[in-house]
Protein backbone atom coordinates (compact mmCIF):
# COMPACT_ATOMS: atom_id res chain seq x y z
CA UNK A 1 0.00 0.00 0.00
CA UNK A 2 1.27 3.42 -0.80
CA UNK A 3 2.45 5.77 2.06
CA UNK A 4 0.55 8.38 0.48
CA UNK A 5 -3.15 8.78 1.56
CA UNK A 6 -5.33 8.38 -1.11
CA UNK A 7 -7.09 11.89 -0.95
CA UNK A 8 -3.27 12.83 -2.08
CA UNK A 9 -2.91 10.69 -4.73
CA UNK A 10 -6.60 11.34 -6.05
CA UNK A 11 -5.45 15.03 -6.11
CA UNK A 12 -6.31 16.45 -9.94
CA UNK A 13 -3.38 18.43 -11.79
CA UNK A 14 -5.89 20.30 -14.85
CA UNK A 15 -9.01 21.58 -14.56
CA UNK A 16 -10.69 18.54 -16.78
CA UNK A 17 -9.73 16.16 -13.93
CA UNK A 18 -11.23 18.70 -10.94
CA UNK A 19 -14.69 17.63 -9.90
CA UNK A 20 -16.90 20.20 -8.54
CA UNK A 21 -17.22 24.36 -8.32
CA UNK A 22 -18.36 24.70 -12.56
CA UNK A 23 -19.31 27.59 -11.97
CA UNK A 24 -15.65 28.81 -11.49
CA UNK A 25 -13.84 26.50 -13.71
CA UNK A 26 -16.28 25.05 -16.04
CA UNK A 27 -15.76 26.25 -19.97
CA UNK A 28 -15.92 30.01 -20.02
CA UNK A 29 -16.26 30.45 -16.05
CA UNK A 30 -14.94 33.25 -14.50
CA UNK A 31 -11.78 31.78 -12.94
CA UNK A 32 -10.83 29.34 -15.69
CA UNK A 33 -11.06 32.01 -17.92
CA UNK A 34 -9.11 34.24 -15.68
CA UNK A 35 -6.65 31.79 -15.73
CA UNK A 36 -6.49 30.61 -19.35
CA UNK A 37 -5.96 34.10 -20.42
CA UNK A 38 -2.86 34.50 -17.68
CA UNK A 39 -4.13 37.46 -16.09
CA UNK A 40 -3.76 36.03 -12.69
CA UNK A 41 -4.51 38.41 -9.68
CA UNK A 42 -4.53 37.55 -5.70
CA UNK A 43 -7.85 35.70 -4.26
CA UNK A 44 -9.29 34.46 -1.44
CA UNK A 45 -11.25 31.19 -1.93
CA UNK A 46 -13.55 30.77 0.41
CA UNK A 47 -15.68 27.37 1.40
CA UNK A 48 -16.29 24.66 3.83
CA UNK A 49 -13.11 21.86 4.30
CA UNK A 50 -12.67 19.07 1.32
CA UNK A 51 -14.12 21.07 -1.85
CA UNK A 52 -11.02 21.38 -3.24
CA UNK A 53 -9.07 24.56 -2.75
CA UNK A 54 -5.80 23.70 -1.98
CA UNK A 55 -5.64 21.55 -5.26
CA UNK A 56 -7.39 24.38 -7.31
CA UNK A 57 -4.18 26.71 -6.15
CA UNK A 58 -2.24 23.76 -7.18
CA UNK A 59 -3.55 23.49 -11.01
CA UNK A 60 -3.31 27.46 -11.08
CA UNK A 61 0.46 27.00 -10.37
CA UNK A 62 0.56 24.12 -13.10
CA UNK A 63 -0.79 25.69 -15.73
CA UNK A 64 0.98 28.70 -15.29
CA UNK A 65 3.79 26.99 -14.56
CA UNK A 66 4.76 29.87 -12.16
CA UNK A 67 7.03 29.16 -8.81
CA UNK A 68 4.80 28.21 -6.18
CA UNK A 69 5.05 28.16 -1.99
CA UNK A 70 2.89 27.29 0.17
CA UNK A 71 2.55 28.22 3.58
CA UNK A 72 0.03 26.69 6.44
CA UNK A 73 -1.06 29.61 9.03
CA UNK A 74 -1.89 27.14 11.64
CA UNK A 75 2.18 26.22 12.01
CA UNK A 76 3.97 29.26 10.32
CA UNK A 77 4.85 33.01 11.70
CA UNK A 78 5.74 36.10 10.07
CA UNK A 79 9.24 34.85 10.35
CA UNK A 80 8.19 32.59 7.98
CA UNK A 81 5.98 34.63 5.39
CA UNK A 82 9.44 37.15 5.01
CA UNK A 83 11.34 34.41 4.26
CA UNK A 84 8.86 33.15 1.50
CA UNK A 85 8.17 36.78 0.28
CA UNK A 86 12.62 36.85 0.68
CA UNK A 87 12.45 33.98 -2.02
CA UNK A 88 9.66 35.04 -4.32
CA UNK A 89 12.05 38.13 -4.80
CA UNK A 90 14.59 36.14 -5.74
CA UNK A 91 12.27 34.09 -8.38
CA UNK A 92 11.03 37.81 -10.01
CA UNK A 93 13.61 38.82 -12.88
CA UNK A 94 12.06 41.89 -15.00
CA UNK A 95 8.66 41.17 -16.64
CA UNK A 96 8.40 37.68 -15.63
CA UNK A 97 5.10 37.13 -13.96
CA UNK A 98 5.32 37.41 -9.80
CA UNK A 99 5.28 33.38 -7.81
CA UNK A 100 2.21 32.22 -6.18
CA UNK A 101 1.58 32.01 -2.20
CA UNK A 102 -0.50 29.78 -1.04
CA UNK A 103 -1.55 30.57 2.32
CA UNK A 104 -4.04 27.74 3.78
CA UNK A 105 -6.63 28.63 6.23
CA UNK A 106 -5.36 31.88 6.17
CA UNK A 107 -8.51 33.29 8.86
CA UNK A 108 -5.92 32.11 11.45
CA UNK A 109 -3.39 34.52 10.63
CA UNK A 110 -3.24 37.27 13.21
CA UNK A 111 -3.72 41.37 11.75
CA UNK A 112 0.17 41.31 11.95
CA UNK A 113 1.42 38.03 10.29
CA UNK A 114 -1.72 40.02 7.61
CA UNK A 115 -0.03 42.93 7.77
CA UNK A 116 3.63 41.33 6.58
CA UNK A 117 2.05 39.72 3.59
CA UNK A 118 0.63 43.54 2.12
CA UNK A 119 3.63 44.91 0.94
CA UNK A 120 4.31 41.96 -1.24
CA UNK A 121 0.85 41.52 -2.61
CA UNK A 122 1.08 45.27 -3.54
CA UNK A 123 4.18 45.19 -5.11
CA UNK A 124 3.20 42.36 -7.00
CA UNK A 125 6.51 40.15 -5.51
CA UNK A 126 3.99 37.55 -5.00
CA UNK A 127 0.09 37.05 -6.60
CA UNK A 128 -1.73 35.76 -3.12
CA UNK A 129 -4.19 32.96 -3.30
CA UNK A 130 -5.48 32.75 0.36
CA UNK A 131 -7.76 29.78 1.50
CA UNK A 132 -10.08 29.97 4.27
CA UNK A 133 -13.07 28.13 5.71
CA UNK A 134 -14.12 31.10 7.35
CA UNK A 135 -16.01 34.62 6.15
CA UNK A 136 -13.31 36.24 4.80
CA UNK A 137 -14.81 40.10 5.46
CA UNK A 138 -15.01 39.48 9.25
CA UNK A 139 -11.37 37.31 9.31
CA UNK A 140 -8.90 39.01 6.64
CA UNK A 141 -7.64 42.83 6.93
CA UNK A 142 -9.17 45.27 4.90
CA UNK A 143 -6.35 46.31 3.12
CA UNK A 144 -5.33 42.81 2.12
CA UNK A 145 -9.13 41.71 1.29
CA UNK A 146 -9.77 45.37 -0.91
CA UNK A 147 -6.61 43.53 -2.78
CA UNK A 148 -7.90 39.96 -3.07
CA UNK A 149 -10.71 38.80 -5.46
CA UNK A 150 -12.86 36.48 -3.29
CA UNK A 151 -14.23 33.26 -4.76
CA UNK A 152 -16.48 31.07 -3.05
CA UNK A 153 -16.22 27.35 -3.71
CA UNK A 154 -19.27 25.31 -2.32
CA UNK A 155 -19.75 21.89 -0.48
CA UNK A 156 -19.30 19.04 -3.71
CA UNK A 157 -22.99 17.24 -4.00
CA UNK A 158 -23.82 14.33 -4.07
CA UNK A 159 -23.21 13.36 -7.77
CA UNK A 160 -19.82 15.01 -7.36
CA UNK A 161 -18.44 12.56 -4.62
CA UNK A 162 -20.14 9.60 -6.09
CA UNK A 163 -18.49 10.26 -9.84
CA UNK A 164 -14.99 10.78 -7.23
CA UNK A 165 -15.54 7.81 -5.25
CA UNK A 166 -16.03 5.84 -8.52
CA UNK A 167 -13.41 7.00 -9.86
CA UNK A 168 -10.88 6.12 -6.94
CA UNK A 169 -11.79 2.66 -6.98
CA UNK A 170 -11.47 2.48 -10.96
CA UNK A 171 -8.24 4.09 -11.08
CA UNK A 172 -6.12 4.23 -8.41
CA UNK A 173 -3.67 1.52 -8.82
CA UNK A 174 -3.73 0.10 -4.82
CA UNK A 175 -7.44 0.25 -4.72
CA UNK A 176 -7.60 -1.32 -7.98
CA UNK A 177 -5.71 -4.84 -7.09
CA UNK A 178 -8.70 -4.51 -4.54
CA UNK A 179 -11.23 -4.89 -6.45
CA UNK A 180 -13.92 -2.60 -3.99
CA UNK A 181 -17.52 -2.63 -4.64
CA UNK A 182 -19.87 0.14 -3.77
CA UNK A 183 -23.07 -1.45 -3.06
CA UNK A 184 -24.77 0.90 -0.70
CA UNK A 185 -24.15 5.22 -0.20
CA UNK A 186 -26.10 6.22 2.08
CA UNK A 187 -23.48 6.33 5.27
CA UNK A 188 -20.67 7.05 2.99
CA UNK A 189 -22.80 10.38 1.66
CA UNK A 190 -23.94 10.86 5.27
CA UNK A 191 -20.11 10.58 6.92
CA UNK A 192 -18.63 12.73 3.88
CA UNK A 193 -20.48 16.08 4.40
CA UNK A 194 -19.70 17.01 1.24
CA UNK A 195 -15.87 16.72 2.09
CA UNK A 196 -14.01 14.92 -1.12
CA UNK A 197 -11.09 14.46 1.47
CA UNK A 198 -13.41 12.44 3.99
CA UNK A 199 -15.06 10.82 1.45
CA UNK A 200 -11.90 9.55 0.13
CA UNK A 201 -10.97 8.47 3.44
CA UNK A 202 -13.59 6.50 4.65
CA UNK A 203 -13.25 4.03 1.15
CA UNK A 204 -9.61 4.21 2.53
CA UNK A 205 -10.22 3.25 6.11
CA UNK A 206 -12.22 0.07 4.47
CA UNK A 207 -9.97 -1.05 1.85
CA UNK A 208 -7.40 -1.43 4.70
CA UNK A 209 -9.63 -3.11 6.97
CA UNK A 210 -9.88 -5.64 3.89
CA UNK A 211 -6.65 -6.14 2.73
CA UNK A 212 -6.88 -9.96 1.85
CA UNK A 213 -10.13 -10.06 0.44
CA UNK A 214 -12.72 -8.09 -1.94
CA UNK A 215 -13.59 -4.67 -0.30
CA UNK A 216 -17.68 -4.03 0.22
CA UNK A 217 -18.32 -0.33 0.53
CA UNK A 218 -22.17 -0.45 2.50
CA UNK A 219 -23.71 1.11 4.84
CA UNK A 220 -22.63 -1.39 7.69
CA UNK A 221 -18.89 -1.08 7.15
CA UNK A 222 -18.81 2.45 7.02
CA UNK A 223 -19.64 2.86 10.74
CA UNK A 224 -17.96 0.10 11.77
CA UNK A 225 -14.34 1.61 10.44
CA UNK A 226 -15.50 5.24 11.51
CA UNK A 227 -15.93 3.50 15.10
CA UNK A 228 -12.97 2.28 14.97
CA UNK A 229 -10.95 5.13 13.61
CA UNK A 230 -12.55 8.16 15.28
CA UNK A 231 -10.16 11.13 15.05
CA UNK A 232 -9.29 12.75 18.33
CA UNK A 233 -10.64 15.73 17.11
CA UNK A 234 -12.36 16.99 14.39
CA UNK A 235 -13.09 20.59 14.57
CA UNK A 236 -15.75 20.98 11.99
CA UNK A 237 -17.76 17.76 13.23
CA UNK A 238 -19.51 16.10 16.56
CA UNK A 239 -16.11 15.94 18.44
CA UNK A 240 -16.08 19.89 17.94
CA UNK A 241 -19.40 20.79 19.70
CA UNK A 242 -18.20 17.96 22.54
CA UNK A 243 -14.73 19.47 23.35
CA UNK A 244 -16.19 22.84 23.24
CA UNK A 245 -19.00 22.02 25.46
CA UNK A 246 -16.82 20.13 28.08
CA UNK A 247 -14.85 23.29 27.81
CA UNK A 248 -17.43 25.34 28.63
CA UNK A 249 -18.96 23.38 31.42
CA UNK A 250 -15.54 22.65 32.82
CA UNK A 251 -15.30 26.58 33.47
CA UNK A 252 -18.89 27.01 34.71
CA UNK A 253 -18.23 24.08 37.18
CA UNK A 254 -15.27 25.91 38.51
CA UNK A 255 -12.69 23.21 37.36
CA UNK A 256 -9.41 24.73 35.97
CA UNK A 257 -7.82 21.48 35.28
CA UNK A 258 -10.27 20.03 33.01
CA UNK A 259 -10.73 23.41 31.28
CA UNK A 260 -7.18 23.72 30.34
CA UNK A 261 -7.28 19.97 29.32
CA UNK A 262 -10.07 20.50 27.18
CA UNK A 263 -8.82 23.82 25.72
CA UNK A 264 -4.99 21.46 25.09
CA UNK A 265 -7.61 19.05 23.13
CA UNK A 266 -8.80 21.93 20.89
CA UNK A 267 -5.26 23.76 20.41
CA UNK A 268 -3.73 20.42 19.39
CA UNK A 269 -6.85 19.31 16.95
CA UNK A 270 -6.31 22.86 15.08
CA UNK A 271 -9.61 24.66 16.72
CA UNK A 272 -9.90 28.19 16.02
CA UNK A 273 -8.01 29.80 18.82
CA UNK A 274 -10.67 33.10 17.92
CA UNK A 275 -13.35 30.87 17.92
CA UNK A 276 -12.44 29.72 21.55
CA UNK A 277 -11.41 33.12 22.71
CA UNK A 278 -15.30 34.13 21.47
CA UNK A 279 -16.90 31.67 23.95
CA UNK A 280 -14.99 32.48 26.76
CA UNK A 281 -16.48 36.02 26.39
CA UNK A 282 -20.29 34.60 25.77
CA UNK A 283 -19.27 32.40 29.24
CA UNK A 284 -17.90 35.43 30.89
CA UNK A 285 -21.30 37.15 30.75
CA UNK A 286 -23.39 34.22 30.92
CA UNK A 287 -21.83 32.55 33.61
CA UNK A 288 -19.61 34.61 35.86
CA UNK A 289 -21.35 38.09 35.06
CA UNK A 290 -22.17 40.49 37.80
CA UNK A 291 -20.36 38.19 40.29
CA UNK A 292 -16.83 39.35 38.79
CA UNK A 293 -17.32 42.15 35.84
CA UNK A 294 -13.45 41.86 35.54
CA UNK A 295 -14.08 38.81 34.03
CA UNK A 296 -15.89 40.17 31.33
CA UNK A 297 -12.94 42.71 30.54
CA UNK A 298 -10.49 39.76 30.84
CA UNK A 299 -12.30 37.13 27.82
CA UNK A 300 -12.62 40.24 25.63
CA UNK A 301 -8.75 41.37 26.47
CA UNK A 302 -8.04 37.73 25.11
CA UNK A 303 -10.19 37.98 22.34
CA UNK A 304 -7.97 40.85 20.78
CA UNK A 305 -4.37 39.44 22.45
CA UNK A 306 -4.86 36.17 20.51
CA UNK A 307 -5.79 38.24 17.46
CA UNK A 308 -3.10 40.05 17.32
CA UNK A 309 -0.38 37.41 18.46
CA UNK A 310 -1.60 34.20 16.58
CA UNK A 311 -0.20 30.74 17.62
CA UNK A 312 1.90 29.37 19.16
CA UNK A 313 1.63 32.39 21.98
CA UNK A 314 -1.91 32.36 21.96
CA UNK A 315 -2.23 29.30 23.81
CA UNK A 316 -0.73 31.23 27.01
CA UNK A 317 -3.40 33.80 26.72
CA UNK A 318 -5.84 31.04 26.46
CA UNK A 319 -4.87 29.20 29.36
CA UNK A 320 -4.46 32.21 31.66
CA UNK A 321 -8.24 33.34 30.36
CA UNK A 322 -9.17 30.31 30.92
CA UNK A 323 -8.23 29.45 34.22
CA UNK A 324 -9.19 33.13 35.64
CA UNK A 325 -12.72 32.38 34.36
CA UNK A 326 -12.61 28.84 35.84
CA UNK A 327 -11.56 30.02 39.61
CA UNK A 328 -13.85 32.78 39.78
CA UNK A 329 -17.33 33.42 41.28
CA UNK A 330 -19.88 32.63 39.61
CA UNK A 331 -23.31 34.18 38.57
CA UNK A 332 -26.25 33.87 35.80
CA UNK A 333 -28.40 36.77 37.10
CA UNK A 334 -28.04 39.07 33.79
CA UNK A 335 -28.71 35.99 31.93
CA UNK A 336 -31.73 35.14 34.08
CA UNK A 337 -32.58 38.74 33.65
CA UNK A 338 -32.39 39.80 30.01
CA UNK A 339 -34.45 36.44 29.26
CA UNK A 340 -37.08 37.16 31.66
CA UNK A 341 -37.32 40.89 30.32
CA UNK A 342 -37.61 39.33 26.70
CA UNK A 343 -40.41 36.87 27.60
CA UNK A 344 -42.28 39.75 29.12
CA UNK A 345 -42.23 41.90 25.97
CA UNK A 346 -42.96 39.08 23.95
CA UNK A 347 -46.34 38.04 26.14
CA UNK A 348 -47.39 42.49 26.26
CA UNK A 349 -45.73 44.17 23.63
CA UNK A 350 -45.14 47.62 23.37
CA UNK A 351 -46.46 49.04 26.56
CA UNK A 352 -46.87 53.01 26.51
CA UNK A 353 -43.37 54.68 28.44
CA UNK A 354 -44.63 56.75 31.34
CA UNK A 355 -45.20 60.21 30.19
CA UNK A 356 -42.28 61.93 32.73
CA UNK A 357 -39.80 59.55 31.21
CA UNK A 358 -40.25 60.46 27.15
CA UNK A 359 -38.18 63.26 25.30
CA UNK A 360 -39.70 66.56 24.75
CA UNK A 361 -38.12 68.00 22.04
CA UNK A 362 -41.03 70.27 21.21
CA UNK A 363 -43.69 72.49 22.69
CA UNK A 364 -46.59 70.34 22.12
CA UNK A 365 -44.96 67.41 23.43
CA UNK A 366 -44.13 69.61 26.83
CA UNK A 367 -47.33 70.92 26.55
CA UNK A 368 -49.49 67.09 26.77
CA UNK A 369 -47.24 66.88 29.83
CA UNK A 370 -44.25 64.41 28.25
CA UNK A 371 -41.23 64.75 30.68
CA UNK A 372 -43.38 66.79 33.42
CA UNK A 373 -42.53 64.56 36.57
CA UNK A 374 -39.15 63.85 35.67
CA UNK A 375 -36.79 64.51 38.60
CA UNK A 376 -32.96 64.32 38.18
CA UNK A 377 -31.38 61.70 40.53
CA UNK A 378 -28.43 64.17 40.56
CA UNK A 379 -30.26 66.91 41.77
CA UNK A 380 -31.48 64.84 45.61
CA UNK A 381 -29.39 62.88 48.62
CA UNK A 382 -27.07 60.07 47.34
CA UNK A 383 -28.07 60.94 43.66
CA UNK A 384 -31.64 58.81 43.99
CA UNK A 385 -34.90 59.63 44.27
CA UNK A 386 -37.78 57.01 44.55
CA UNK A 387 -39.61 57.45 40.76
CA UNK A 388 -41.44 55.12 38.32
CA UNK A 389 -39.39 54.00 35.88
CA UNK A 390 -41.48 51.24 34.41
CA UNK A 391 -44.89 51.05 32.53
CA UNK A 392 -47.61 51.17 34.87
CA UNK A 393 -49.10 47.69 33.52
CA UNK A 394 -45.73 46.23 35.17
CA UNK A 395 -44.84 48.16 37.75
CA UNK A 396 -42.78 46.17 40.44
CA UNK A 397 -41.82 43.25 38.55
CA UNK A 398 -38.38 42.30 39.28
CA UNK A 399 -36.15 40.77 36.32
CA UNK A 400 -33.01 40.78 38.35
CA UNK A 401 -32.40 39.11 41.13
CA UNK A 402 -28.55 39.26 42.87
CA UNK A 403 -27.48 35.88 43.70
CA UNK A 404 -25.52 35.21 46.78
CA UNK A 405 -21.87 35.49 45.82
CA UNK A 406 -19.97 38.29 47.63
CA UNK A 407 -20.40 40.90 44.96
CA UNK A 408 -23.82 40.48 44.40
CA UNK A 409 -24.40 40.91 48.57
CA UNK A 410 -23.24 44.16 48.13
CA UNK A 411 -25.63 45.15 45.05
CA UNK A 412 -28.61 43.38 47.01
CA UNK A 413 -27.72 45.79 49.98
CA UNK A 414 -27.64 48.78 47.57
CA UNK A 415 -30.82 48.20 46.04
CA UNK A 416 -33.24 47.11 49.27
CA UNK A 417 -31.74 50.56 50.83
CA UNK A 418 -32.76 52.67 47.70
CA UNK A 419 -35.87 50.51 46.91
CA UNK A 420 -37.32 49.90 50.15
CA UNK A 421 -38.35 46.68 49.43
CA UNK A 422 -40.68 47.47 46.16
CA UNK A 423 -38.47 44.79 43.70
CA UNK A 424 -38.58 42.36 46.96
CA UNK A 425 -34.85 42.93 47.34
CA UNK A 426 -33.79 41.59 50.34
CA UNK A 427 -29.84 43.12 51.61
Amino acid sequence: MSLQPLAERMRPKDFESYIGQQHLIGKNAILRKMVESNSLHSMILWGPPGVGKTTLANIISNILKRPFFSLSAVNSGVKDVREVIEKAKSKHFFDNPSPILFIDEIHRFSKSQQDSLLGAVEKGVVTLIGATTENPSFEVITPLLSRCQVYILKSLEEKDLLELAERAIKTDPYLKKQKISIDETEALLRFSGGDARKLLNIIELIANAFPSEKAIVNNKNVVDVLQQNIAIYDKNGEQHYDIISAFIKSIRGSDPNAAVYYLARMIAGGEDVKFIARRMIILASEDIGLANPNGLLLANSCFEAVNKIGMPEARIILSETAIYLATSLKSNSAYLAIDEALGLVEKTGDLPVPLHLRNAPTKLMKKIGYGKEYKYAHSFDNNFIDLEFLPDKISGTCFYNPQTNTKEKEISSFLTFRWKGKYGYKG
